[in-house]
């Protein structure tokens, strides 16, 4: 008789471990299948931001990775002439972490790993391969080397950008395959004299140094399209970008190789009970660090609806919000990653000249200096559809949709935590209202029991903040992942009881998911069940080709 698990989870990369560590923590029972006997031993990503890190706090993670990372670096821009022209040096924390962060893909892999085995209820299958599944019903059936069977209720693929289960279900991808190519150079014992990433804005040869955790530094090299690879991948050639790009002369090189990088989504995130995650469903050029990002920002999001559906808190229909809500945000940080490759790489020395005394003269404002220097050119979290009650307020200023601060604050015990650690696992509703005291008793019944919400006052000091000081006197229901699903004035929490109450039966109707030849690039996707917000923008359809300078 085969096992059978609730969700099972295909690759045991960032995403399908981070998705197994939440569902850990969820309490949902899951295995993990991976063809390979152990986790990755060569550096791959190389930048994880606060929000991820934020994700690492969820799993009980973040201090432990925290431990092996360098912490709040920036970016520095140098022309060809060596003149900085512009520096990306966040300070504000936000979410309650620095904002971009050095780590080493393997070791956050193993610390992953290892820490599963936190959970009674996760099973990791190393040296396990699908082969195929068929889906009936309910029930997912998965079929693995050697004739094993397992079965599940919902399967997850995070099992890369060749993503076995992807092109089983005939799922396309559509996007540009970039025609520049790079080389990737990872050194080991290779001190430098700042924490900060130098981008060399060089259209003869373009060129990113970064320095990460214990003397680990990796370069990236634009090759040109007359240059073959074996060139570039020559012991003299690679001695001489190094020679020439301030690399030490005792480091240790460890890997070198020439990828073609990418920026293109999956045609759709899922197929009956089967969904889509990290890289199967989405590959990011890398000058924002946002692949692996973007794919931990996947496993949060569906991590949680698995969970309160399979214990049936809420409906199957909550599944169908998965895609809506990460679909446009992905692009948004495509586009991101393309703008940032058009800086570091102009296409001659002229557009050079143009961008560096762009970023000069715009540096002799204190405003735009802070926009470029706090990184607030990043685009923001947010879904305006999906598991959410809109507030009306305008896009620009609401929190609705929105991962919400996570400043710190004093517990019971008079320990300065940040605020996540107050609210638990699940749903919790904050209270930022000098009257807390007669607020407290109505959040006591339906539809707040149903949804186990832990309740908290946030202190005064917390509710100064930017983001919520035009806030004062409201109630946030935030999701487990702490994006604000509704906000109500104080005064008008029998209104929100009842439209949370609407949004939570609406979940119970059927999911109807998506099926071959049904595109879903827009938010009003007729699959989308009835609690998808209906003000919000529609996601911008993804170009069938495009044309930007680019890496991984």
């Amino acid at each position: 008789m085969s096992a059978h698990y609730p969700v099972a989870i295909v690759g045991a990369g960032p995403t399908g471990l981070t998705l197994a560590n939440l569902l850990g923590v969820y309490g949902v029972p899951c295995v993990v299948i991976e063809r390979n006997a152990a986790t990755v031993h060569e550096p791959r990503a190389v930048s994880i931001d606060d929000e991820s890190l934020r994700t690492m706090q969820a799993a009980g993670l973040a201090a432990e990775v925290m431990a092996e990372t360098v912490t709040g670096y920036g970016s520095h821009y140098y022309s060809a002439r060596g003149r900085c022209f512009a520096k990306v040096q966040p300070t504000e924390q936000p979410y309650g972490f620095p904002r971009r962060n050095a780590f080493r893909q393997p070791v956050l892999e193993r610390q992953l790993h290892a820490a599963l085995a936190r959970f009674p209820t996760v099973t990791a299958l190393f040296e396990h391969e699908l082969t195929s599944f068929t889906q009936s019903g309910e029930r997912v059936t998965l079929r693995l080397a050697g004739g094993k069977e397992i079965t599940c209720n919902y399967l997850v693929a995070c099992d890369g950008a060749s993503s076995t289960v992807r092109r089983q279900l005939g799922i396309g991808m559509s996007g540009s395959s970039f025609r520049e190519r790079w080389l990737i150079l990872d050194l080991e014992n290779s001190p430098v004299s700042s924490p900060h990433t130098k981008v060399f804005s060089d259209p003869q040869r373009p060129c990113i140094a970064l320095p990460g955790p214990n003397l680990t530094r990796r370069y990236e090299f634009m090759l040109h399209d007359h240059e073959r690879d074996e060139d570039l991948l020559a012991p003299a050639m690679v001695q001489h970008l190094l020679d020439t790009h301030e690399a030490a002369p005792e480091s240790r090189l460890v890997r070198k190789v020439v990828y073609t990088f990418h920026a293109r989504l999956a045609d759709r995130w899922s197929d009956g009970h089967v969904f889509l995650a990290g890289d199967a469903a989405h590959l990011t050029p890398p000058f924002a660090g946002q692949g692996m990002n973007s794919g931990l920002r996947d496993a949060l999001n569906i991590a949680w609806k698995l969970a309160m559906v399979t214990r049936g808190t809420l409906g199957p229909g909550l599944l169908a919000s998965y895609e809506p809500e990460r679909r446009d945000h992905v692009w948004s940080m495509i586009e991101f990653a393309l703008n940032i490759g058009r800086v570091l790489a102009p296409p001659n020395a002229l557009a050079a000249r143009a961008i560096e005394y762009g970023f000069l003269a715009l540096s002799a404002f204190p405003k735009a200096r802070d926009y470029i220097m706090q990184m607030k050119f990043k685009p923001p979290p947010r879904f305006a559809e999906g598991f959410i009650v809109p507030d009306g307020a305008p896009a620009r200023h609401t929190l609705v949709g929105r991962l919400f601060p996570q400043p710190r604050v004093r517990g019971g015990d008079g320990r300065e935590v940040l605020l996540d650690e107050l609210l638990g696992s699940g749903f919790a509703l904050v209270v930022n209202s000098p009257r807390a005291d007669a607020i407290l008793p109505l959040l006591q019944g339906e539809p707040w029991r149903a949804l186990d919400a832990r309740v908290v006052v946030l202190p005064r000091s917390a509710a100064a903040g930017p983001r919520l000081a035009r806030y004062s006197d409201h109630v946030f229901l935030l999701r487990p992942d702490r994006y604000v699903a509704a906000s109500f004035k104080a005064d008008e929490l029998q209104k929100g009881a009842e439209r949370i109450s609407k949004l939570v039966a609406s979940t119970h109707t059927p999911f109807v998911p998506a099926q071959a030849g049904i595109q879903s690039h827009a938010f009003g996707s007729p699959w989308v069940p009835a609690f998808a917000g209906t003000n919000g923008p529609q996601v911008t359809p993804l170009p069938r080709s495009q044309s930007s300078r680019s890496p991984h």
